[in-house]
């Protein structure tokens, strides 16, 4: 069931497209804090969010700009405020799509199954790991922290991903190598350590010190 995330702060507006979305098969849920959006955004992990321009706090084309350093996820801006410098600016910001308000509910869900259609048919589902503001993005490979995007090797991927899927368990060396050396072949052990201190480097010049913690003679561990 696709996820749809409603950022409305009209909540007549809001939960009558949650109750829509949901008669057509779809899973929605509504933002009640618009301080948080961003923190509501990683927690739900949507796989399309209706994004209304005018909010309190910070306006959608802020939020539209936040979500895209982590994610690109389909963003459809609905918007009262239709005329033509909106929709370019939406479509700039990162938007693919807009909904002029009043909009019929019909129309919504046609193109939301649309969008839907044309992301997921090709490209499968883009999931988030979240841990202490770090962001890893399983879509494309990366992790963001402070508004920082780090590239991370194949193998940095990898053991992050590991780590974070576990959060709060030590995954074993053995278990690590098993997954990033899937062979019969011999492994320097070495090789793995090498690995976890390029990761670590990578991670605390981007302000994420002891992010990663060795368990002596066992593994390593990312805490709850």
């Amino acid at each position: 069931m696709y996820k749809i995330l409603i950022i409305e702060d009209d909540q007549i507006i809001a939960n009558a497209l949650k109750n829509h979305l949901e008669k057509w098969g779809l899973e929605a849920v509504t933002i009640d804090d618009f301080h948080y959006i961003l923190d509501d955004f990683v927690a739900y992990d949507p796989q399309l969010v209706l994004l209304d321009i005018s909010l309190p706090f910070f306006n959608g084309y802020h939020w539209c700009s936040e979500i895209r350093k982590i994610s690109k996820v389909p963003i459809i801006f609905i918007s009262s405020t239709s005329d033509n410098m909106n929709i370019v600016m939406a479509m700039n910001m990162g938007g693919d799509d807009f909904i002029a308000k009043p909009f019929d509910l019909t129309v919504v869900v046609a193109k939301i199954q649309a969008l839907l259609r044309r992301t997921y048919s090709f490209q499968g589902q883009v999931n988030l790991l979240e841990h202490q503001g770090a962001i890893l993005n399983l879509g494309d490979a990366s992790i963001t922290y402070d508004d920082q995007k780090l590239e991370l090797s194949k193998n940095e991927f990898k053991i992050l991903q590991m780590l974070l899927e576990n959060k709060g368990k030590v995954v074993s060396r053995d278990v690590i190598m098993k997954r990033l050396w899937d062979s019969d072949c011999f492994v320097d052990d070495n090789t793995l350590t090498v690995n976890i201190a390029r990761l670590r480097k990578k991670l605390d010049e981007a302000g994420l010190s002891d992010f990663i913690a060795t368990k002596k003679g066992v593994g390593y561990l990312i805490g709850d």
